[in-house]
C-alpha cells in the first residue's frame, strides 16, 4: 500500500466536517517534512473522520411535508438559501417555519459538514420543538434531532438538527470562536428581541465574512423583518402566511359601569356621572369562558402573567363539567407539558404565560381569553434594581396572542380591556437591551469577549445600540464592584460574577458572603 503524500491528505480534507477539516488542517500543515509514520497517523486519523460524515449522511431521515402554509413556499425558500448566504423568514405564527425549515435545510444537502442549529428563545420550547421535528422525521429524540437546553443534552455525533436556546449558543462561542460545528443556524423568533437575539445577530454580522460557508436564516413573526433584512446589509426576506380564518375580537374590559338608583347621589339628579367598578380578573375570565361555551365546540387558551396566577385561574376553573384544565409554563415537568399536545376529548381549557404567544403551537385552539399583560423585565433606575413588573402588553403581542385562534377553523378572541386602551398601547414591545441594566449587559459581554473594552457595546453591531451616557455609567458601576479594571478589562472576579444570572451588585453580596463564609446567612 503507498505512503499517504501531504497532498493527497489535504484533498481528503473537504470531505471531512467543518471541525475535524479545521483541526486536522492545522495538525497537517505543522507535519511538513515530517516522517512516514505521523503521515500515516494522520491518515488514520482522516479515515475515522470521514467514517462519521458517512455515518451521518446514512443518518438523514426521509423527508416529508405535512400541509403547512411554509410547505407550499419551500422551493422559494429551498432557492433563496441556496442562493444567499443570510434569509429572513417572515411569517405568521402557525405557518409551519420553526418545524419545516430545519428539514428544507436537509433536503439541500445541509447539516452533513456541520450540524444545523436552530435556536429558541425559551427552553420549554426547544424541547417541544425538537420531538415534533423528530416525530415528523421518524427518528428517535437525540439521534438525527436533538436538543441542548441548561443541564440537560440530548445530542450525539449523528444529531443533524440541534435545537437550543439562544443563551446556549452564545455559550459556545465562547469555546468556538467561528462556531465550526455548524453548517446553518436557524435564528427563530428573532421579533422577540431578547438580549441574546441581539447578542448573536451582532457578532454573527461580523462572523460572517469569516466562514462563507455558514448560512443563516433570521425567523421573524411579520415585525419589522426588513430591519433584520438591513443588518445583514439586503439580505432577501422570504414571506410565509399563516394559515388564518376570521377571528372576531370581543372588548370585555374588567372596568364595568354600575346602574345607580333613583336616590343614588342629590348632586347628580340627571344620572350624568358615569360610575364604574372593576372586576377580579379571574372573575372575569370565568366570565368569558362561560361566555364562549355558546360557540361552537374548541379549546380555550387563557394568556396569565405568572404560574401563581395559572394556579389561582385553575382552582377557580375547577367546577366546569367536561372541561380538562391544563397548565403551560416553561417550569413545568416535561411530561405535564406534553400533555398539552396530546390528543383528547372534550373541551380543554389551556392556562399558559407568553411562552404559547410565539414559541409554540397549542393544537386545536379556537378561543383565546387575553387579560392583555405579561411579566417584562425592566430595569429601575430609581432602585437600581432589574425588576419583572406585569405590564399591558403591546399591539404587535396582542395581535400575536389573537392569531393564535384562527388555526383550525374561525375564532374568538375576548380580550378583557377597552378597545380605546389597546389603541394607545405602544406598537411593539421594546428591544431587551433598551430595558436592562447596562452594567448586566457590558458583564456578559466582556465574559463572552463580545467587543472591546472599556465600553465593550460602542463598537458592537447591535440593531439598537445603547447610549453612551448609560454605557458609561454601567463601566464604572463594574469598576466599583471589582468586576472590571481601570482600563476596562474584565478581572477573575468579573468573570465568577457573570455566571451569576443575578443583578451584578446583588452578585457581587454572593461572592462576598462566599469569601466571608456567610453564604447561608
Amino acid at each position: 500500500m503507498a505512503e499517504p503524500t501531504v497532498k493527497e491528505l489535504r484533498e481528503r480534507l473537504d470531505g471531512l466536517t467543518l471541525r475535524d477539516a479545521a483541526r486536522l488542517g492545522r495538525r497537517l500543515k505543522n507535519l511538513r517534512g515530517a516522517g512516514p509514520e505521523k503521515l500515516r497517523q494522520l491518515a488514520r486519523q482522516i479515515g475515522a473522520a470521514e467514517t462519521l460524515v458517512a455515518n451521518r449522511r446514512a443518518a438523514v431521515p426521509t423527508i416529508t411535508y405535512p400541509d403547512l402554509p411554509v410547505s407550499e413556499r419551500r422551493r422559494d425558500l429551498a432557492e433563496a438559501i441556496r442562493e444567499h448566504q443570510v434569509v429572513v423568514v417572515a411569517g405568521e405564527t402557525g405557518s409551519g417555519k420553526t418545524t419545516q425549515l430545519p428539514k428544507i435545510c436537509l433536503e439541500l444537502g445541509r447539516g452533513i459538514r456541520g450540524t444545523i442549529g436552530h435556536t429558541q428563545p425559551r427552553r420549554l420550547a426547544a424541547r417541544a420543538v425538537a420531538q415534533r421535528i423528530a416525530d415528523e422525521l421518524g427518528s428517535p429524540l437525540g439521534d438525527a434531532v436533538g436538543y441542548a437546553v441548561r443541564f440537560t443534552d440530548q445530542v450525539s455525533d449523528r444529531t443533524l438538527v440541534k435545537l437550543m436556546t439562544d443563551g446556549i449558543l452564545l455559550a459556545e462561542i465562547q469555546r468556538d470562536r467561528r462556531l465550526l460545528r455548524y453548517d446553518t443556524l436557524i435564528l427563530d423568533e428573532a421579533h422577540e428581541r431578547s438580549l441574546n437575539i441581539d447578542f448573536l445577530l451582532g457578532y454573527l454580522r461580523e462572523l460572517l465574512p469569516r466562514r462563507p460557508d455558514l448560512k443563516v436564516i433570521v425567523t421573524s413573526a411579520t415585525i419589522e423583518p426588513h430591519r433584520f433584512s438591513a443588518h445583514f446589509g439586503g439580505a432577501p426576506i422570504v414571506e410565509v402566511s399563516g394559515r388564518m380564518y376570521p377571528v372576531e375580537i370581543r372588548y370585555r374590559p374588567l372596568e364595568v359601569p354600575v346602574a345607580s338608583g333613583a336616590q343614588d347621589d342629590p348632586d347628580d339628579p340627571d344620572h350624568e356621572i358615569v360610575r364604574t367598578e372593576t372586576r377580579d380578573e379571574i372573575e372575569a375570565i370565568v366570565d368569558a369562558i362561560h361566555e364562549l361555551e355558546a360557540e361552537p365546540p374548541g379549546d380555550v387558551l387563557v394568556f396569565l402573567s405568572g404560574e401563581r396566577e395559572i394556579r389561582d385561574t385553575a382552582e377557580a376553573l375547577t367546577g366546569l363539567r367536561h372541561t380538562e384544565v391544563l397548565p403551560l409554563y416553561a417550569r413545568l415537568p416535561t411530561a405535564e407539558q406534553q400533555k398539552v399536545f396530546a390528543p383528547h376529548t372534550g373541551r380543554r381549557v389551556v392556562l399558559a404565560t407568553n411562552v404559547a404567544e410565539t414559541s409554540l403551537t397549542v393544537p386545536g385552539i379556537r378561543y383565546v381569553v387575553d387579560p392583555g399583560n405579561a411579566r417584562i423585565s425592566r430595569y429601575s433606575r430609581r432602585l437600581k434594581v432589574q425588576r419583572l413588573p406585569i405590564e399591558p402588553i403591546s399591539q404587535a403581542a396582542a395581535a400575536q396572542r389573537a392569531g393564535r385562534c384562527g388555526r383550525v377553523a374561525p375564532g374568538v378572541c375576548i380580550r378583557l380591556y377597552a378597545e380605546q386602551d389597546f389603541d394607545s398601547r405602544p406598537r411593539y414591545t421594546d428591544p431587551e437591551i433598551l430595558r436592562t441594566n447596562l452594567a448586566a449587559v457590558l458583564l456578559q459581554m466582556a465574559a463572552l469577549r463580545l467587543g472591546a473594552p472599556p465600553g465593550y457595546v460602542e463598537e458592537f453591531p447591535f440593531l439598537d445600540p445603547p447610549d453612551r451616557r448609560s454605557v458609561r455609567d454601567g463601566v464604572h458601576l463594574l469598576q466599583e464592584l471589582g468586576a472590571f479594571d481601570a482600563r476596562g478589562a474584565i478581572t477573575d472576579l468579573g468573570r465568577r460574577l457573570a455566571r451569576l444570572p443575578v443583578d451584578p451588585r446583588l452578585g457581587r453580596m454572593i461572592l462576598a458572603a462566599e469569601t466571608e463564609a456567610c453564604v447561608r446567612e
